[in-house]
Protein backbone atom coordinates (compact mmCIF):
# COMPACT_ATOMS: atom_id res chain seq x y z
CA UNK A 1 0.00 0.00 0.00
CA UNK A 2 1.08 3.25 -0.05
CA UNK A 3 1.65 4.29 3.43
CA UNK A 4 4.45 7.27 1.90
CA UNK A 5 3.38 9.92 -1.05
CA UNK A 6 4.75 12.69 -1.98
CA UNK A 7 3.78 15.84 -0.34
CA UNK A 8 2.46 17.81 -3.43
CA UNK A 9 -0.06 14.29 -3.67
CA UNK A 10 -0.46 14.38 0.18
CA UNK A 11 -1.53 18.02 0.50
CA UNK A 12 -4.36 17.22 -2.12
CA UNK A 13 -7.71 16.37 -0.57
CA UNK A 14 -8.46 13.74 -3.10
CA UNK A 15 -5.38 11.88 -3.24
CA UNK A 16 -5.13 11.66 0.92
CA UNK A 17 -8.08 9.28 0.37
CA UNK A 18 -5.97 7.46 -2.34
CA UNK A 19 -2.86 6.97 -0.08
CA UNK A 20 -4.45 5.12 2.64
CA UNK A 21 -4.12 1.08 2.55
CA UNK A 22 -6.48 -0.95 0.55
CA UNK A 23 -9.55 -1.76 2.82
CA UNK A 24 -12.80 -3.66 1.58
CA UNK A 25 -15.30 -2.47 3.95
CA UNK A 26 -15.50 1.09 3.65
CA UNK A 27 -19.29 1.34 4.93
CA UNK A 28 -23.02 2.26 2.80
CA UNK A 29 -21.59 3.76 -0.09
CA UNK A 30 -24.09 5.95 -2.36
CA UNK A 31 -26.77 6.57 0.25
CA UNK A 32 -29.73 9.00 -1.54
CA UNK A 33 -29.45 12.67 -0.31
CA UNK A 34 -32.43 14.11 0.81
CA UNK A 35 -33.08 17.71 1.01
CA UNK A 36 -36.24 18.92 3.02
CA UNK A 37 -37.62 22.30 1.86
CA UNK A 38 -36.89 25.71 2.94
CA UNK A 39 -39.97 26.02 5.69
CA UNK A 40 -39.42 22.46 7.19
CA UNK A 41 -35.62 23.26 7.56
CA UNK A 42 -36.56 27.09 9.20
CA UNK A 43 -38.83 24.96 11.31
CA UNK A 44 -36.24 22.62 12.37
CA UNK A 45 -33.69 25.40 12.94
CA UNK A 46 -35.78 27.00 15.33
CA UNK A 47 -36.04 23.95 17.52
CA UNK A 48 -32.08 23.26 17.39
CA UNK A 49 -31.74 26.97 18.28
CA UNK A 50 -33.33 26.66 21.49
CA UNK A 51 -31.86 23.00 22.60
CA UNK A 52 -28.31 25.07 22.07
CA UNK A 53 -29.82 28.03 24.08
CA UNK A 54 -30.68 25.77 26.77
CA UNK A 55 -27.74 23.67 27.17
CA UNK A 56 -25.43 23.73 29.87
CA UNK A 57 -22.76 21.00 27.58
CA UNK A 58 -22.85 21.02 23.63
CA UNK A 59 -20.60 18.27 21.65
CA UNK A 60 -20.39 18.53 17.95
CA UNK A 61 -19.31 15.51 16.18
CA UNK A 62 -18.07 16.56 13.02
CA UNK A 63 -17.26 14.66 9.56
CA UNK A 64 -16.78 15.09 6.03
CA UNK A 65 -20.02 16.98 5.22
CA UNK A 66 -19.21 20.46 7.02
CA UNK A 67 -16.17 20.41 4.79
CA UNK A 68 -17.72 19.96 1.61
CA UNK A 69 -18.20 23.56 0.72
CA UNK A 70 -14.59 24.27 1.60
CA UNK A 71 -14.03 22.37 -1.58
CA UNK A 72 -12.92 18.96 -0.04
CA UNK A 73 -14.84 15.97 -1.33
CA UNK A 74 -16.53 13.56 1.34
CA UNK A 75 -16.02 9.68 1.38
CA UNK A 76 -19.66 8.39 0.78
CA UNK A 77 -22.09 10.73 -0.91
CA UNK A 78 -23.50 9.71 -4.27
CA UNK A 79 -20.21 11.78 -5.30
CA UNK A 80 -18.39 10.91 -2.77
CA UNK A 81 -14.71 9.56 -3.08
CA UNK A 82 -15.09 6.03 -2.30
CA UNK A 83 -18.35 5.82 -3.70
CA UNK A 84 -17.16 6.89 -7.71
CA UNK A 85 -14.08 4.75 -7.05
CA UNK A 86 -16.06 1.54 -6.64
CA UNK A 87 -17.07 3.04 -10.13
CA UNK A 88 -13.34 4.10 -11.40
CA UNK A 89 -14.43 7.78 -11.64
CA UNK A 90 -12.93 10.55 -9.00
CA UNK A 91 -14.71 13.49 -8.21
CA UNK A 92 -14.63 16.41 -9.71
CA UNK A 93 -13.25 19.02 -7.15
CA UNK A 94 -9.47 18.11 -5.30
CA UNK A 95 -8.45 21.24 -3.55
CA UNK A 96 -4.98 21.80 -1.96
CA UNK A 97 -5.71 21.62 1.98
CA UNK A 98 -3.15 24.00 2.44
CA UNK A 99 -5.55 26.61 -0.55
CA UNK A 100 -8.79 25.31 1.41
CA UNK A 101 -10.78 27.70 4.07
CA UNK A 102 -13.09 26.76 6.87
CA UNK A 103 -16.33 27.06 5.88
CA UNK A 104 -19.26 28.48 7.77
CA UNK A 105 -20.12 25.42 9.82
CA UNK A 106 -16.43 26.10 11.69
CA UNK A 107 -16.70 29.40 11.94
CA UNK A 108 -20.08 28.72 13.67
CA UNK A 109 -18.86 26.57 16.09
CA UNK A 110 -16.25 28.92 16.98
CA UNK A 111 -18.89 31.77 17.68
CA UNK A 112 -21.08 29.85 19.86
CA UNK A 113 -17.42 28.93 22.02
CA UNK A 114 -16.98 32.30 21.94
CA UNK A 115 -20.54 33.37 22.79
CA UNK A 116 -20.02 31.58 26.23
CA UNK A 117 -21.31 28.04 25.87
CA UNK A 118 -19.38 25.20 26.85
CA UNK A 119 -18.50 23.10 23.90
CA UNK A 120 -16.37 20.53 22.82
CA UNK A 121 -15.86 19.13 19.59
CA UNK A 122 -15.11 15.76 17.75
CA UNK A 123 -13.76 16.22 14.59
CA UNK A 124 -13.51 12.69 12.27
CA UNK A 125 -11.63 14.89 9.19
CA UNK A 126 -7.59 15.39 9.09
CA UNK A 127 -8.33 18.51 7.03
CA UNK A 128 -7.17 20.85 10.03
CA UNK A 129 -9.93 23.31 8.86
CA UNK A 130 -11.51 23.56 13.32
CA UNK A 131 -7.84 24.37 14.12
CA UNK A 132 -7.89 27.17 11.54
CA UNK A 133 -10.96 28.33 12.09
CA UNK A 134 -9.54 29.71 15.79
CA UNK A 135 -10.84 26.46 17.63
CA UNK A 136 -9.17 26.09 20.42
CA UNK A 137 -6.54 22.56 20.14
CA UNK A 138 -7.75 21.75 24.10
CA UNK A 139 -11.31 21.48 23.06
CA UNK A 140 -10.88 19.51 20.11
CA UNK A 141 -10.59 15.34 19.62
CA UNK A 142 -8.88 15.00 16.32
CA UNK A 143 -9.58 11.10 16.19
CA UNK A 144 -8.18 10.09 13.45
CA UNK A 145 -5.36 12.60 13.07
CA UNK A 146 -4.13 15.74 11.70
CA UNK A 147 -2.51 16.28 8.38
CA UNK A 148 -0.58 19.12 9.64
CA UNK A 149 0.54 17.93 13.03
CA UNK A 150 3.09 15.67 14.34
CA UNK A 151 3.39 13.79 17.33
CA UNK A 152 6.35 13.42 19.50
CA UNK A 153 6.29 9.41 20.54
CA UNK A 154 7.96 10.15 23.82
CA UNK A 155 6.16 12.91 25.20
CA UNK A 156 3.20 13.12 23.47
CA UNK A 157 3.48 16.39 22.72
CA UNK A 158 1.88 17.94 19.14
CA UNK A 159 3.22 20.27 16.66
CA UNK A 160 1.96 22.01 13.66
CA UNK A 161 3.42 22.28 10.55
CA UNK A 162 3.46 24.64 7.77
CA UNK A 163 2.45 21.79 5.54
CA UNK A 164 1.07 18.62 4.91
CA UNK A 165 2.90 15.39 6.09
CA UNK A 166 4.18 13.48 3.53
CA UNK A 167 3.15 10.36 5.29
CA UNK A 168 0.00 8.87 6.81
CA UNK A 169 0.13 5.74 9.04
CA UNK A 170 2.27 7.51 12.28
CA UNK A 171 5.09 7.18 10.54
CA UNK A 172 8.46 8.89 11.64
CA UNK A 173 8.84 12.28 9.87
CA UNK A 174 12.57 12.08 10.38
CA UNK A 175 12.01 15.52 12.76
CA UNK A 176 12.83 15.29 16.71
CA UNK A 177 11.15 16.97 19.61
CA UNK A 178 12.99 19.84 20.53
CA UNK A 179 10.82 21.19 23.80
CA UNK A 180 12.34 21.62 26.86
CA UNK A 181 11.77 18.84 29.62
CA UNK A 182 12.17 19.15 33.59
CA UNK A 183 16.12 18.75 33.40
CA UNK A 184 16.58 21.65 30.88
CA UNK A 185 17.51 19.58 27.98
CA UNK A 186 15.51 18.65 24.82
CA UNK A 187 13.06 15.58 24.79
CA UNK A 188 14.25 14.58 21.62
CA UNK A 189 11.63 12.01 21.08
CA UNK A 190 11.11 10.94 17.12
CA UNK A 191 7.78 12.88 15.35
CA UNK A 192 5.37 10.93 13.47
CA UNK A 193 2.47 12.02 11.43
CA UNK A 194 -0.63 11.51 13.16
CA UNK A 195 -3.06 10.90 10.67
CA UNK A 196 -3.99 7.13 10.92
CA UNK A 197 -4.14 4.72 8.60
CA UNK A 198 -6.99 1.98 8.37
CA UNK A 199 -5.44 -0.67 10.63
CA UNK A 200 -4.36 1.91 13.01
CA UNK A 201 -5.97 2.44 16.38
CA UNK A 202 -7.05 5.73 17.80
CA UNK A 203 -4.92 7.40 19.74
CA UNK A 204 -6.59 6.57 23.28
CA UNK A 205 -6.11 10.43 24.91
CA UNK A 206 -8.52 11.57 22.09
CA UNK A 207 -10.67 8.81 22.13
CA UNK A 208 -10.62 8.56 25.72
CA UNK A 209 -11.56 12.85 25.64
CA UNK A 210 -14.56 12.13 23.48
CA UNK A 211 -16.36 9.69 25.29
CA UNK A 212 -15.86 11.53 28.55
CA UNK A 213 -17.03 14.22 26.97
CA UNK A 214 -20.06 13.14 25.01
CA UNK A 215 -20.75 11.36 28.52
CA UNK A 216 -21.35 14.67 30.30
CA UNK A 217 -22.98 16.54 27.31
CA UNK A 218 -26.20 17.26 27.46
CA UNK A 219 -27.07 18.10 23.74
CA UNK A 220 -24.20 16.06 21.03
CA UNK A 221 -25.25 17.69 17.68
CA UNK A 222 -23.56 15.41 14.53
CA UNK A 223 -22.99 17.62 11.59
CA UNK A 224 -21.86 16.20 8.30
CA UNK A 225 -21.55 11.89 8.87
CA UNK A 226 -23.25 9.05 8.39
CA UNK A 227 -21.63 7.52 11.93
CA UNK A 228 -20.79 4.12 10.02
CA UNK A 229 -17.33 4.39 11.45
CA UNK A 230 -16.69 3.41 15.37
CA UNK A 231 -16.07 3.76 17.59
CA UNK A 232 -17.13 7.37 17.15
CA UNK A 233 -20.45 6.55 15.42
CA UNK A 234 -21.60 5.05 18.89
CA UNK A 235 -20.33 7.90 20.79
CA UNK A 236 -24.13 9.84 20.74
CA UNK A 237 -25.75 6.45 22.42
CA UNK A 238 -23.36 8.16 25.71
CA UNK A 239 -24.90 11.52 25.82
CA UNK A 240 -28.38 9.88 24.96
CA UNK A 241 -27.65 7.30 28.08
CA UNK A 242 -27.22 10.31 30.67
CA UNK A 243 -30.65 12.12 29.61
CA UNK A 244 -28.84 14.67 27.01
CA UNK A 245 -30.14 14.78 23.30
CA UNK A 246 -28.86 14.30 19.79
CA UNK A 247 -29.73 16.27 16.63
CA UNK A 248 -28.42 15.36 13.74
CA UNK A 249 -27.56 17.52 10.29
CA UNK A 250 -26.95 15.23 7.34
CA UNK A 251 -27.65 15.10 3.80
CA UNK A 252 -28.57 11.28 3.83
CA UNK A 253 -29.84 9.00 6.93
CA UNK A 254 -28.21 7.80 9.65
CA UNK A 255 -28.31 4.52 11.56
CA UNK A 256 -28.58 7.61 14.02
CA UNK A 257 -31.61 8.95 13.50
CA UNK A 258 -34.27 6.59 15.07
CA UNK A 259 -32.46 7.63 18.68
CA UNK A 260 -32.06 11.07 17.47
CA UNK A 261 -34.52 13.93 19.13
CA UNK A 262 -34.14 16.00 15.81
CA UNK A 263 -32.83 15.01 11.89
CA UNK A 264 -32.52 17.77 9.27
CA UNK A 265 -31.69 16.64 6.26
CA UNK A 266 -30.00 19.44 4.91
CA UNK A 267 -26.72 21.01 3.90
CA UNK A 268 -24.52 22.19 7.29
CA UNK A 269 -23.78 25.78 6.01
CA UNK A 270 -27.56 26.51 5.25
CA UNK A 271 -28.24 25.16 8.38
CA UNK A 272 -25.77 27.24 10.45
CA UNK A 273 -26.76 30.27 8.60
CA UNK A 274 -30.30 29.95 9.55
CA UNK A 275 -29.53 29.41 12.81
CA UNK A 276 -27.02 32.17 13.88
CA UNK A 277 -29.08 35.00 13.42
CA UNK A 278 -31.38 32.71 15.69
CA UNK A 279 -29.12 32.40 18.85
CA UNK A 280 -28.03 36.43 18.38
CA UNK A 281 -24.30 35.56 16.87
CA UNK A 282 -22.06 37.21 14.96
CA UNK A 283 -19.67 34.89 12.93
CA UNK A 284 -16.61 36.76 12.04
CA UNK A 285 -13.99 34.31 9.65
CA UNK A 286 -10.76 34.99 10.04
CA UNK A 287 -8.58 32.57 9.13
CA UNK A 288 -5.56 31.41 11.72
CA UNK A 289 -2.18 31.50 9.85
CA UNK A 290 -0.09 28.09 9.89
CA UNK A 291 3.33 28.21 10.96
CA UNK A 292 5.85 29.36 8.62
CA UNK A 293 8.31 27.17 6.11
CA UNK A 294 10.14 24.92 8.13
CA UNK A 295 8.69 25.53 11.74
CA UNK A 296 6.82 23.73 13.72
CA UNK A 297 4.60 25.34 16.31
CA UNK A 298 3.28 23.08 19.73
CA UNK A 299 -0.23 23.23 20.09
CA UNK A 300 -0.69 19.96 22.31
CA UNK A 301 1.43 20.02 25.15
CA UNK A 302 2.76 16.86 26.93
CA UNK A 303 0.12 14.13 27.75
CA UNK A 304 0.83 10.63 29.14
CA UNK A 305 2.32 8.24 26.44
CA UNK A 306 1.54 5.20 27.72
CA UNK A 307 -2.05 3.63 27.51
CA UNK A 308 -4.20 3.67 30.01
CA UNK A 309 -5.19 0.07 31.94
CA UNK A 310 -8.31 -1.47 31.46
CA UNK A 311 -11.43 0.23 32.54
CA UNK A 312 -12.99 -2.62 34.99
CA UNK A 313 -17.04 -2.23 36.02
CA UNK A 314 -18.07 -1.61 39.79
CA UNK A 315 -20.58 -3.87 40.41
CA UNK A 316 -22.95 -3.66 43.13
CA UNK A 317 -25.69 -5.85 44.20
CA UNK A 318 -29.36 -4.40 44.11
CA UNK A 319 -32.66 -5.84 44.28
CA UNK A 320 -34.64 -4.94 41.22
CA UNK A 321 -38.37 -6.12 40.81
CA UNK A 322 -38.94 -8.66 37.67
CA UNK A 323 -41.43 -6.09 36.41
CA UNK A 324 -38.65 -4.47 35.88
CA UNK A 325 -36.97 -6.62 33.74
CA UNK A 326 -39.43 -7.85 31.21
CA UNK A 327 -41.81 -5.26 31.32
CA UNK A 328 -44.68 -7.94 32.35
CA UNK A 329 -46.38 -8.54 35.44
CA UNK A 330 -45.55 -12.43 35.71
CA UNK A 331 -44.29 -12.03 38.78
CA UNK A 332 -43.67 -9.35 41.58
CA UNK A 333 -41.26 -11.22 43.19
CA UNK A 334 -37.53 -9.65 43.82
CA UNK A 335 -35.04 -10.62 42.24
CA UNK A 336 -30.99 -9.57 42.70
CA UNK A 337 -29.03 -9.13 39.77
CA UNK A 338 -25.34 -8.09 39.02
CA UNK A 339 -25.94 -4.51 37.50
CA UNK A 340 -22.52 -2.38 35.62
CA UNK A 341 -22.00 0.94 37.07
CA UNK A 342 -19.79 3.55 36.85
CA UNK A 343 -17.95 2.92 33.68
CA UNK A 344 -16.38 5.73 33.67
CA UNK A 345 -13.64 7.48 31.34
CA UNK A 346 -9.74 7.34 33.22
CA UNK A 347 -8.78 10.25 32.98
CA UNK A 348 -4.73 11.00 33.57
CA UNK A 349 -3.96 15.04 34.26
Amino acid sequence: HQAVVSTQSTGMSLNYAASLSKYPDKGVLGKEELFETDEKISAKTLILADAIQNAEKIVFITGAGISTSSGIPDFRGPNGVWTLEEKGLQPSVNIDFQLAKPSFTHFAINAILKSGKACYVVSQNVDNLHLKSGYPRHLLSEVHGNIFTERCMACGREYLRSCPTTTIGLKKTGKVCTTLKSNNRPCRGKLVDSVLDWEDSLPWDELAESEYQCSIADLCIVLGTSMQIQPVGNMPFKTKRYGGKIMIVNLQKTRMDYHADLVIHAKCDDVFRLLVPKLGLMVTQDIIDLPFQNELRVIKETYRPDPPPVVKYKVKRIKVCTDDIDGENSSSADKTEDVKVNATIIKYE
